[in-house]
């Protein structure tokens, strides 16, 4: 397993890490998984001897029974140089103040997820969404105040524009508070909005990329096809992510499959290791209900892809350019010459020479 430095931190993380969504199988997240704990003991094993560093969970995962389990897993001390990350701003009680990002409901909210870990300190704090009500001075001063109190190591957020980034960054330096080291983000070769901004500013600001939901529910591993898929009705109500294009998706997964045949590895394998070289990603999160799935996945760390391979699934799954980027793309070459661009394809949202 190699590991990467998360963003401009020292904290080096594994390229591959461990989503907990399926703990628990509580209220909606039923639908996701329901592993039991001992089950959950034994994924959390083939990850730790995979070399795996990095745990994910989240607050709301099955009402908090996630990080029970996370917690009832290391209470023996077994934990040691695990990392453990967790997010909060999701609703988790009835009152009024039970959700957002203020600081009181970040701060109880914390508290609550260290008890729930037993552990006296959180390795990545993420705000698991924007708050279009809490000003972001308040948001990142509880943030700064977690990590001095000493209950959170490290900071970061998740599904957040990147002006809503921008603007926290700016507030951090201007008062000399802790800023964001990590940016969770949906990305994968079925959603590459994230190419367009995101990523870019997150290799600008130096922050570490956590990819979830990397095989788009599932739909990348290979196993749906457009004969025995879900019907374009029923990818119409996917949820996360939502599919606009049936026949976009299994173009893209009929080139997965393809490859997958020639190197005789699942299909999932070879999405997660399109994502691993993809520039500025820190690790991708991956998730599984059996211990089949796990040991699929972890074979991507191992996989890597030639020029030939990620040519075809450049291809395929690129997605036109909007605007501003497509009046970019028709006067970049004006500035850049040919061996510019050559050097830069891979951080710019549009395909070289074009």
């Amino acid at each position: 397993m190699d590991y990467r430095r998360l963003g401009s931190s020292g904290l080096m993380v594994s390229k591959l890490a461990m989503g907990t969504m399926t703990f628990g199988g509580k209220s909606n997240f039923a639908k996701v998984g329901a592993v039991d704990l001992e089950t959950a003991r034994r994924h959390v094993d083939i990850c730790l001897d995979a070399g795996i560093n990095l745990i994910d969970t989240a607050n709301i995962y099955s009402d908090g029974a996630s990080e029970e389990i996370i917690g009832d897993i290391f209470a023996d001390g077994k934990r040691q140089d695990i990392l453990l990350a967790t997010k909060a701003r999701f609703r988790t009680g009835p009152q009024i103040n039970d959700a957002g990002l203020s600081r009181h409901h970040l701060i109880r909210a914390c508290e609550d997820s260290l008890r729930r870990l037993r552990t006296d300190v959180i390795d990545l704090y993420q705000v698991h969404q924007w708050d279009g009500l809490t000003p972001l001075e308040e948001v990142v001063e509880a943030l700064d105040t977690l990590i001095r109190q000493g209950k959170v190591r490290y900071v970061g957020c998740s599904n957040f524009s990147a002006w809503h980034i921008m603007k926290a960054l700016g507030i951090a330096e201007r008062e000399m508070r802790q800023r964001f080291v990590s940016l969770q983000l949906h990305y994968s070769l079925e959603a590459r909005e994230a190419e367009f901004e995101l990523m870019p500013l997150s290799i600008d600001q130096g922050l570490g990329m956590l990819i979830w939901s990397p095989l788009a529910g599932g739909l990348l591993s290979g196993k749906h096809t457009r004969d025995s898929g879900p019907s374009p009705r029923q990818l119409a109500g996917w949820g996360e992510p939502p599919i606009y294009d049936a026949d976009h998706l299994w173009d893209i997964v009929d080139v997965i499959r393809k490859i997958a045949q020639n190197r005789d590895v699942s299909g999932a394998t070879v999405a997660l290791a399109w994502l691993l070289a993809r520039p500025g990603v820190t690790s991708v999160i991956i998730g599984a209900r059996t211990e089949t799935q796990f040991a699929d996945n972890i074979a991507a760390a191992d996989l890597v892809l030639d020029e030939q391979e990620m040519a075809m699934l450049e291809r395929v799954s690129r997605k036109p350019l909007p605007y501003p980027y497509w009046h970019q793309a028709k006067t970049a070459s004006d500035r850049l010459g040919p061996a510019d661009l050559a050097m830069l394809s891979p951080y710019l949202p549009w395909p070289e020479g074009q």
